[in-house]
């Protein structure tokens, strides 16, 4: 069946579904049939004005042709699927108490086909057209389609480079195709800020529209705060945090403070600040913004659509994901299911979640066959943004595990923090939570569940910098239990020119 496409187009023609496409722009006077890869096919893109900000350019840029076609809801994650909410309803939960999913309209999507979305997504990519700049909303059409340009607030997040980590891959682990998703760099240093594009523009939206929302507030064990204030900042909304006490960062803790958050310090775990803050917001016109809240992940989906994109296209076999509150990984599943449930792959990649060992509930149950799951009193962890013992995500998680035949591993905190210095001497930079990642990635293939030539995805969560303290310590010698294999300390030579020298030839001659 011919697939027709918008009036006002953008035309492509390439060497394939996974090939490099020319891209050109044009109007024509009627829809054009598409039959096969070899014809012309048009995409919307719209043209950019020549003068105002790119704000204003936005609102001047005409829509896709059937993007009124497009929506989203809320229904209950797990229950009754006819019960539903409008996006802009300020709610959480289902009535019966379980999680909200977002849902968009397939139907409506599916009208464009594959090769549509492909260039489309392809044409925005690294551009300052508002706000397709940014990785989230060059996804616009799925992940809030209703919202308007004008109401989004965006950095320009996400379009994290991919890298191919080819000597750790190579030496370490005997692998030729291993690649790291650098999800930390970005503007506040973790992945956390594809969610809070997505939340704080709906909330935005609702203030417009006369919504009684005086501030947004989340529990945090960092990285949530700091993504929150920040675009919480940029848009003029009031922020509040609640943090564990000295249990994250001095780089996590001064990011909300810098926005002007209000900070509060609290005497417990995150797991206890998740509880207040639900409680405060029961009570008070503050909008929830932790992963509970089911906007967040729609952003967060898209690093998975960007990963498929910056392949070409081609689906990895593994993607191996730090969890902790398990809201990312359900994310990434979502990202994977839709490009194939609109035919822009044909599988899904089977996905692995690492956790730390002092903070495992997920891995727990895993070794029931998830038969079992219980909330644990998670211990202290390097790996601070994962230290969380009731995940609230964990039945989005389990059901994405089981629709990929996924896998659960664990780290213990020596193993982490090895795997993350080990792999820093080969030019990389890791959280430790990425140190969570590649210590499962290693046990993996040392029990050959992954094999040389498996195309890997480790996912980054965070940027190193944030977590300079544990770094210095771990080459400091100074962490009780942990031998620090990979220590790199630096060396003390008074100011004499053969002092300098030995030193050197002693280094050299390793």
């Amino acid at each position: 069946m011919a697939a027709f496409a918008p009036n006002s187009a953008l035309v492509f023609s390439g060497r394939g579904a996974t090939g490099a496409r020319s891209l050109s722009s044009r109007s024509i006077a009627k829809p054009v049939a598409v039959n096969d890869q070899s014809r012309a096919r048009k995409v919307n893109v719209g043209v950019r004005a020549a003068t105002g900000s790119i704000r204003e350019q936005a609102g001047r840029r005409a829509p896709l042709e059937k993007s009124t076609l497009f929506n989203c809801k809320y229904v209950p994650f797990s229950g009754d699927q006819n019960e539903e909410y409008s996006i802009d309803d300020v709610i959480y939960r289902s009535k019966n108490g379980g999680l909200l999913d977002v849902q968009h309209d397939m139907e409506a999507l599916a009208i464009y086909p594959p090769e549509y979305w492909k260039a489309l997504f392809d044409e925005r990519v690294g551009k300052t057209v508002w706000p397709y700049g940014s990785g989230v909303w060059s996804k616009k059409e799925w992940v809030l389609p209703g919202i308007s340009d004008d109401d989004i607030v965006s950095m320009f997040e996400g379009n994290s480079n991919l890298f191919w980590a080819d000597r750790y891959g190579r030496e370490v682990l005997g692998m030729n195709d291993l690649w790291v998703k650098q999800c930390g760099n970005s503007h506040t240093g973790s992945f956390k800020d594809l969610g809070m594009t997505a939340l704080v523009s709906q909330v935005n939206r609702m203030r417009k529209q006369g919504k009684p929302l005086a501030a947004v507030g989340c529990a945090s064990t960092g990285d949530t705060s700091a993504a929150l204030s920040a675009y919480a900042a940029a848009a003029g909304i009031p922020s509040i945090v609640f943090l564990p006490a000295d249990k994250i960062s001095l780089a996590q803790l001064v990011q909300p403070i810098a926005n002007g958050s209000l900070v509060m310090s609290i005497d417990t775990d995150f797991d206890g600040c998740m509880r207040l803050i639900r409680e405060v917001t029961a009570e008070l016109p503050i909008y929830l913004a932790n992963s509970l809240n089911s906007l967040r992940l729609e952003g967060q989906k898209t690093a998975a659509i960007e990963i498929l994109q910056q392949f070409d296209w081609q689906v990895p076999d593994y993607v191996i994901i730090p969890g902790g509150n398990l809201g990312n990984v359900y994310a990434f599943f979502k990202g994977f299911k839709m490009c194939k449930d609109l035919g822009l792959v044909d599988k899904l990649p089977r996905m692995v979640v690492a956790q730390a060992h002092n903070a495992n509930p997920l891995y727990r149950a895993y070794k029931t066959g998830f038969e079992k799951f219980e909330a644990i009193k998670a211990e202290p962890t390097f790996a601070s943004a994962i230290q969380i013992g009731d995940p609230v995500s964990i039945d989005r998680a389990v059901y994405a595990l089981k629709e990929t035949n996924g896998i659960v591993e664990e780290a213990t905190e020596e193993e982490l923090m090895d795997a993350a210095a080990e792999a820093d001497l080969t030019g990389m930079f890791n959280c430790p939570h990425t140190g969570v990642a590649l210590a499962a990635l290693k046990k993996l293939r040392e029990a050959q569940t992954i094999g040389p030539s498996d195309k890997v995805v480790v996912v980054s969560t965070a940027h190193g910098l944030k977590f300079a303290q544990s770094k210095v310590a771990y080459h400091a010698g100074e962490i009780e239990g942990i031998v620090g294999k990979f220590a790199n300390p630096p060396v003390e030579v008074k100011e004499d020119f053969g002092l300098v020298m030995d030193v050197l030839k002693e280094r050299l001659d390793q």
